[in-house]
């Protein structure tokens, strides 16, 4: 029985070896497995659907990796996209369509009547180069050539206006930057009434004092524009 002990040791021996260096290779490769790094991984050797959620952070991915159509709805919040990227939305051209309108209208009625508006479709203002004063918009420039009295109330109906009565035409002439011409200003009184188209019609001087004079005198004056036109 000895004997054979003996004789089978030298085997014993070695399968006992073998299977000790099969135990370690088995526990060097699980350790081993748990040791894999990123690195280790050949580019696209595996498929995205193998990865857990959240697994890649997004600083690892290069710039239009992922297109657009792969990202879940609202994914990419207003605060991470670069304004400077993206084109005009179409209301916003629609938009500044109308704000130049609007300016442009703005400005065709400045030229045409400062400060207007609109009452029943007609322009309420002041023309350009008239103020407004009594309720009305008066020429701040007296008139470039003297007139009689008649022709100065005929081109005031022509520009869409009247001679001022005098004590108006009286306290304008007070008014900062007004001043009336030399000679008295035409209004549009009439004290004295002598005969067929024979008459004097009121003066107002440059210091405001009133006068009058015959109709067929030649004076300066300036018209009274309605508010409404």
């Amino acid at each position: 029985m000895g004997r054979g002990l003996r004789r089978q040791a030298p085997a014993l021996m070695v399968a006992c070896v073998a299977l000790v260096a099969a135990l370690n290779g088995t526990v060097y490769a699980e350790k081993s497995a748990k040791r894999i790094s990123g690195k280790a991984i050949k580019m696209k050797s595996l498929p995205g659907n193998r990865l857990a959620v959240g697994s890649v952070p997004g600083n690892r991915l290069k710039p239009g990796t992922i297109p657009a159509d792969r990202l879940v709805p609202g994914a990419i919040s207003g605060a991470k996209v670069e304004v400077s990227t993206l084109g005009q939305v179409p209301s916003a051209i629609h938009a500044d369509s109308a704000n130049s309108a609007r300016d442009a209208q703005t400005a065709l009625y400045a030229v045409s009547a400062l400060d207007a508006g609109k009452i029943n479709g007609r322009i309420a203002g002041c023309h350009h180069r008239t103020r407004f004063f009594a309720g009305a918009c008066w020429q701040e420039e007296k008139s470039a050539a003297p007139l009689s009295a008649p022709t100065a109330a005929i081109s005031c109906a022509n520009q869409g206006g009247e001679l001022p009565d005098a004590l108006s035409l009286a306290a304008f002439s007070q008014q900062p930057g007004i001043e009336l011409a030399a000679g008295d200003e035409w209004s549009g009184d009439i004290p004295v009434f002598s005969g067929l188209d024979t008459y004097a019609v009121v003066t107002v001087a440059t210091d405001g004092k009133l006068n009058f004079v015959t109709s067929t005198s030649t004076k300066k004056f300036r018209c009274v524009i309605p508010l409404v036109s």
